[in-house]
């Protein structure tokens, strides 16, 4: 590629990651991105070093930004240029929102691990509507998560589940674009339609605004979720999920069989 066009897609990426730090792990030889990640086990990754992404104080700003406090449901659902990535019904009674960095640890772990069962359990079932919007830390994550929304539709989510499984193996704290190619051409994806999305600004300010939105949400860190409407700014398993998921599903359950009394 051209070194001009090298230093606009730098451009582009970095809009993604302004302002954030602390998500890419530093690898060394011989050590998995669990082995190296900087948050403690139990934590998200945070999106600001100097702000405690688990504080649940009355704090209403991050900087100058604000935060609304317990947004409505309608508020956590506004959504900008981009189409929702989701999987399941849309009339699911039970709507999780996963906000993720592609080169955060814990997204990866979560994606291996309780994912699976979450989707056996909840999402097939047509319990849970399930939604991944996007949340960049870093510079190789930003590039990333551009090739994640460049990729087809229906390939998207497959796309997503590879570039977590194969994370080692493209993270860097450079910008790396020829390792997540690697990864994205498995989806059928072409280098000229990777380096097209890269360049291609209205999508990039799509994905700043997915960002800043969930910043204005509460949202510090990754995988942080909102759970029918509930902030959750921490890693969580699947028996985190069955505890708050299935005593709203009893309740759906109950007032449909009130009703019909």
């Amino acid at each position: 590629m051209p070194k001009h066009r090298v230093l606009a897609a730098f451009a582009l990426i970095a809009g993604l990651a302004g302002g954030c730090s602390g998500d890419v792990p530093t690898l060394t030889a011989g050590k998995s991105v669990e082995a190296t990640a900087l948050a403690a086990p139990g934590e998200a990754t945070p999106d600001t070093p100097t702000f405690n992404p688990f504080s649940d104080g009355p704090t209403t700003t991050i900087g100058a930004r604000e935060v609304l406090q317990n947004p409505s449901m309608a508020e956590v659902m506004k959504v900008g240029t981009l189409p929702e990535m989701s999987l399941g019904r849309a009339e699911a009674p039970v709507t999780i929102i996963k906000y993720a960095s592609m080169t955060c640890p814990y997204c990866r772990k979560f994606q291996l691990e309780v994912f699976p069962v979450l989707k056996k359990e909840y999402i097939d079932t047509g319990k849970v509507r399930f939604i991944i919007r996007e949340f960049p830390i870093g510079k190789q994550s930003g590039l990333a998560t551009v090739a994640l929304r460049c990729a087809a539709p229906d390939k998207y989510f497959a796309l997503y589940d590879k570039l977590m499984a194969q994370q080692a193996t493209w993270v860097s704290q450079e910008v790396r674009p020829d390792p997540i190619l690697k990864v994205a051409a498995q989806v059928g994806m072409t280098r000229a339609q990777f380096d097209s999305c890269r360049e291609n600004r209205g999508m990039v300010a799509g994905l700043n605004w997915v960002k800043d939105r969930g910043r204005t949400l509460g949202v510090i860190g990754t995988p942080n979720f909102f759970i029918q409407g509930k902030l959750v700014k921490s890693v969580i398993g699947i028996k985190e999920i069955r505890e708050m998921v299935d005593p709203i599903l009893a309740g759906r359950v109950a007032d449909a069989n009130a009703q019909t009394r």
